[in-house]
């Protein structure tokens, strides 16, 4: 990664000696003789290094310190001044410096902490494009869609993703309620803290509670030492709750005091543990119907819905089906090396008439499939799963050749193409299933 310095001062002389200096060592140098001509440099030019003397002609070079790190984070700033003073340089250090030298000491050792403050300014500039583009990639411009629903659940979600307010994401599976978890986080002022999502259906009450809690060595057989719950991973972060519907009672009792004032014990301990966290929670089901039912805790339900976001099912936002299919091909297209593939009408026909009870992750889910399958620049209704060709009109989804050819197909993406396998899947002979595959021009998956 090529490196450039920026030295702001005042006294074209020490100026110009320094930049010959530290161009000698291959660096790129530009100067500035105020903080102003500075600041313009650091906005438009790679900066990764700025050498600025602390009495400027515009500016107190110690304050600078904040202007650069405010512009960019990851810049390194080594000051430099005449009369050196210990307030200075710890007021300097304080701004975020990386040094503090008093001229006629940094001649023999300005260039190794150049050197030594261009590796942190590399490091800390990888860790913030990281930064950025996870953020980019989780921001709520990348949920697609123009429809009235999705953009009412987007616009709830931007609101309350700047405060620290617990959120309850609702809808059906498939709907996309993490993406939003994930785009809460990112787009809050924790986006830079850890973001740890859970499944609580996916776990015994008893494993949930350790992964959720942590415990300490002695806790259980097997608990030889201890280990931090997801909570504590989090801490200053999110933590997201998928599937919070199916957290039995008394889990939910401590969740609630987690809520309430930020402690939790561990399984084992007797000693309350403090942490700082947002939770975000997400269910299929109806909360409220089962609190009041008594299959959720009431009070619980109530601190969790604080704000409510309802995501639409596919189904409620049809107008996206076009967009979000065009989306997924072009995305599956590029993975296979395959960029000139296209749908033909009848096709999204089709899919706009589909139900779509998996929602957004079924629509992605097929698409994949026609890309895997599909001969040719264009996509048709050929290769889609049968339910689908049952409802197209005209379609000759009950034909047998097609049944079978659907079936063959399955199989094959079952057992990765190895059609020794199949064949005896299918209890038919090698020669009948290669003629088969042959008559129905079956594409190699």
């Amino acid at each position: 990664m090529e490196s450039s310095i920026l030295i702001i001062d005042d006294e074209i002389k020490i100026r110009s000696l320094l930049a010959r200096i530290i161009e000698l060592e291959g660096f790129t140098v530009y100067q500035a003789e105020n903080a102003k001509e500075g600041l313009k440099i650091l906005a438009n030019q790679d900066i990764s290094v700025v050498i600025s003397d602390v009495k400027l002609p515009d500016a107190n070079g110690v304050e600078l310190v904040k202007q650069i790190k405010a512009i960019k984070s990851y810049v390194e700033i080594i000051n430099l001044t005449a009369y050196g003073t210990i307030s200075d340089g710890v007021l300097a250090i304080k701004n975020g410096a990386f040094d503090y030298l008093t001229k006629g000491d940094d001649n023999d050792k300005i260039i190794p902490l150049v050197y030594k403050a261009i590796a942190k300014a590399q490091l800390q500039q990888r860790v913030f494009e990281l930064e950025h583009k996870i953020a980019v990639k989780y921001s709520f411009k990348t949920i697609l869609g123009n429809s009235k629903p999705i953009k009412e659940a987007i616009s709830l979600a931007e609101k309350v993703a700047v405060t620290d307010t617990t959120v309850l994401l609702l809808g059906e599976t498939g709907t996309g309620k993490e993406v939003f978890a994930q785009a809460i986080h990112y787009e809050s002022p924790r986006k830079n803290k850890p973001f740890v999502a859970l499944n609580c259906s996916g776990f015994s009450p008893e494993l949930l509670e350790s992964e959720l809690f942590g415990y300490k060595a002695g806790a259980f057989t097997g608990a030889n030492k201890d280990k931090k719950g997801l909570l504590e991973e989090a801490h200053g972060g999110t933590l997201f709750l998928d599937e919070i519907g199916e957290m039995n009672l008394d889990l939910q009792a401590k969740l609630l005091r987690v809520l309430e004032n930020q402690s939790f014990i561990k399984v084992g301990s007797t000693i309350t543990s403090q942490v700082n966290v947002r939770i975000l929670a997400a269910t299929n089901r109806n909360l409220k119907e089962q609190a009041e039912s008594g299959h959720f805790r009431l009070d619980l339900y109530y601190r969790l819905s604080v704000f409510v976001i309802n995501l639409p099912a596919l189904r409620e936002r049809k107008a996206d089906i076009s967009l979000l299919a065009e989306f997924y091909l072009a995305s599956f297209a590029k993975k296979v090396n395959r960029p000139n593939l296209k749908m033909d009408e009848k096709l999204l026909t089709v899919l706009n008439k589909h139900n779509w009870k998996g929602n957004v992750r079924e629509l992605k889910n097929v698409i994949e499939r026609l890309v895997i399958l599909s001969d040719g620049e264009i996509i048709d209704t050929t290769n889609l799963p049968i339910e689908f060709l049952i409802d197209t009109p005209n379609s000759n989804a009950f034909d047998l050749q097609t049944v079978e050819k659907q079936h063959i197909q399955k199989v094959l993406i079952h057992t990765k193409s190895n059609k020794t396998e199949t064949a005896r899947l299918l209890n038919i002979g090698l020669t009948t299933l290669y003629r088969k595959i042959e008559e129905y021009q079956i594409r190699e998956v």
